[in-house]
């Protein structure tokens, strides 16, 4: 088994200068040492990586081919909804039918919130910049 790392030593370094974490020795188990760490290890399996293997590229291709993805140049399946339907101008519905939730917050009320926060002064600053602007 490997050694303990050195907490001082920093992060595994890449590629073959890695040392797993996994497969580290936590101790002897003279005297007790490392039978907490064995029982825990022994309370559940441990996870396994699946065997993932990748699909043949024409076999995707013929997947991709079968689904339902709308072609770039095909003609349009919602004839009769403008092209600016989901935004606020032109005609068609609003952003309000995509029931998304704007933002109510002030940015000066959340400035407000940090300014006791704020041991450098550069948050104040924000903060009176915001107020001026009405935001």
């Amino acid at each position: 088994m490997a050694e303990p790392m050195n907490p001082l030593a920093g992060a595994s370094g890449p590629g073959k200068y890695a040392v797993r974490s996994d497969k580290l020795n936590m101790g002897s188990t003279s005297y007790g040492e490392g039978v907490e760490t064995q029982e825990i290890k022994s309370g559940a399996p441990l996870s396994t990586t699946p065997d993932v293997k990748g699909q043949a590229p024409s076999k995707f291709r013929e997947d991709l081919m079968q689904s339902s993805v709308t072609p770039l140049n095909a003609p349009t399946q919602r004839p009769g909804e403008p092209i600016t339907a989901g935004i606020d101008m032109g005609p068609g519905p609003g952003s309000s039918v995509l029931m998304m939730q704007k933002n109510t917050v002030k940015l000066s009320d959340s400035l407000a919130a940090m300014l006791p926060y704020d041991t450098t002064g550069e948050i104040a600053v924000l903060y009176q910049e915001a107020l001026s602007q009405g935001n």
